[in-house]
């Protein structure tokens, strides 16, 4: 079974632990949905590692980014701007989708 979304290997602990409860991702990943449940996987190799529900889908830009975002992330402001930086090179029109784990 294809998983609905997919995150680095190196995310999957904080997952699993609810240390990190947001994503920021680009429009091609913006159409998900409140209250969708999301079969998540690691992107590396695509293994299956929980099931997340979906609580909101929020645009934001680069520069608004926030510390709230950060820890919501589990990261420094500093970290997560450059983490975004070197996935999306360039891009400043990103969304935050919120979860939580749900299995």
């Amino acid at each position: 079974m294809p998983n609905d979304i997919t995150f680095f290997a190196r995310f999957e602990t904080d997952i699993l632990a609810g240390r990190k409860t947001i994503t920021i991702r680009d429009e091609t990943e913006s159409h998900f949905r409140p209250g969708q449940r999301l079969r998540t996987g690691r992107y590396e190799d695509n293994a299956y590692f929980c099931t997340l529900e979906v609580i909101s889908i929020t645009p934001v830009t680069l520069n608004e980014l926030n510390d709230e975002h950060a820890r919501q992330e589990n990261m420094t402001l500093a970290g997560l701007r450059q983490v975004i930086s070197e996935i999306y090179p360039g891009l400043d029109k990103l969304y935050v989708i919120a979860f939580k784990k749900i299995s």
